[in-house]
C-alpha cells in the first residue's frame, strides 16, 4: 500500500485530505440540520447543502476506488487529482470572496473554518500533485 503512494508521507496525506472531504460529505448529507444551524443557515438551504455534498461525496466515493481498489492504482489518474486541486482551490476563493469581501449570507456564526478547510485541502491536494507526479501522471 505505502509503495503505492511513493512513502507513508502522501500515504498520510492522502487519507487525512480524503477523509475530510468525506467528513463534510457526511455532514452536509446525513447531518444536514446540525451543519446548517452551526453556520447559521435557515432550513430552506437544505437542497442546496445536499447539492454541494453530493459533489464531495462524489469526490470521496472516486478517492476510495482510486487509492485503495483501482487495479492500476495511481497510475494515470492526473485528470482526478487536478481536480480535486481545482476544485479546492474554486472553492477556497468563493469562499475567501463571500466571507471577506461581499459578505452576502454573513452572520455572527460565520467563522474561519469556510476558509482555512478549503485552504487545508489545496494545500494537500497540491502536495499530492506534486509528490505523486510520477504515477498519475503516467
Amino acid at each position: 500500500m505505502v509503495e503505492k503512494f511513493n512513502n507513508t508521507f502522501y500515504l498520510i496525506i492522502y487519507l487525512v485530505h480524503f477523509a475530510g472531504i468525506g467528513m463534510y460529505a457526511f455532514q452536509t448529507i446525513v447531518d444536514t440540520k446540525k451543519f446548517m444551524k452551526k453556520f447559521g443557515i435557515d432550513k430552506s438551504g437544505a437542497i442546496a447543502v445536499r447539492f454541494a455534498g453530493a459533489f464531495l461525496l462524489g469526490t470521496f466515493l472516486m478517492s476510495v476506488y482510486v487509492g485503495l481498489v483501482r487495479p492500476g492504482g495511481l497510475n494515470a489518474t492526473w485528470a482526478f487529482f487536478n481536480i480535486v486541486f481545482i476544485n479546492n482551490l474554486c472553492i477556497l476563493l468563493c469562499n475567501y470572496y463571500s466571507i471577506k469581501a461581499d459578505k452576502t449570507g454573513r452572520n455572527k456564526k460565520i467563522v474561519m473554518e469556510p476558509i482555512y478547510g478549503p485552504l487545508a485541502f489545496t494545500i494537500m491536494s497540491a502536495i499530492l500533485c506534486y509528490g505523486l507526479a510520477d504515477k498519475i501522471y503516467v
